[in-house]
């Protein structure tokens, strides 16, 4: 007598519904042990291919220009150029509501990734991007209004071009493309977006606290310009010549 073939869970399960289904039609019942070996074979490859199709099918990435964080990203980027035309027209209240908006997107689709498990290269690499493209074209703009010192607009100018430079070395000489935010760059970011509110909500109201936080926050800005960037140049000092794999990273 040939051993029965061993069946898992899955391949008992349909085993028994197509015996069920031969014993209601003993003519198709197979005659011999080395016929249903056979029979059990077929039933294992099959459910082998229609596992692996399964498999394949919930393994497939998504786009990623599709995630729901990366379209918000997208449409914060998007809101810049109409920023832009409504500080310039004088429509301060569209232009602190639309900056406001900015701000909720931003808000959201790190949650959302973290939520949603839609962590993607391309995000990882377009958040900041966004950031840094709203922030500076409103810094720039106030400036060219009158409203932001140009003192402030050129250290932020300065130290975002000084941190891009650097990154694009680092990765030719030692092939880095991680250059993750430090607590101070992301403070940094924060009183920027907080100056960016003060200054345009003062123009709807007179409050003497609205101008109080715009010049702490302008403050705060220049000093943390500064000492971010002084910070990153450290980072980057110690990483020239550390194999892309070596020392862990300063996040």
């Amino acid at each position: 007598m040939h051993a029965v073939p061993s069946f898992t869970k899955e391949e008992s399960f349909i085993a028994c519904n197509v015996r069920f289904a031969l014993e209601s039609d003993p003519g198709l019942l197979p005659r011999t042990s080395r016929e249903f070996e056979t029979e059990a074979g077929v039933l294992r490859s099959g459910w082998f291919l229609v596992k692996s199709f399964m498999s394949d099918v919930s393994n497939t990435r998504l786009n990623p220009l599709r995630t729901a964080p990366n379209l918000l990203t997208l449409g914060r980027i998007c809101l810049a150029p109409f920023l832009v035309a409504a500080i310039l027209d004088g429509h301060y209240g569209l232009s602190f509501g639309l900056f406001v908006v900015a701000g909720l997107t931003d808000a959201l689709d790190g949650t959302l990734a973290r939520i949603l498990k839609q962590r993607t290269m391309l995000g990882s690499y377009l958040d900041p991007v966004a950031d840094k493209l709203l922030l500076s074209t409103l810094f720039l703009v106030l400036m060219h209004q009158g409203l932001i010192p140009a003192r402030v607009t050129v250290m932020v100018f300065g130290r975002d071009v000084g941190i891009l430079l650097v990154a694009a070395l680092l990765y030719a000489a030692v092939g880095r493309r991680e250059f993750a935010p430090s607590i101070f760059g992301k403070g940094n970011t924060l009183v920027q977006v907080a100056a960016v509110a003060a200054v345009l909500l003062q123009q709807l109201t007179a409050a003497h606290w609205v101008a109080v936080v715009r010049m702490v926050a302008l403050d705060a800005t220049m000093v943390l310009t500064v000492v971010s960037g002084l910070h990153y140049a450290w980072i980057a000092s110690r990483r020239v010549g550390i194999p892309a794999g070596g020392a862990p990273g300063a996040r």
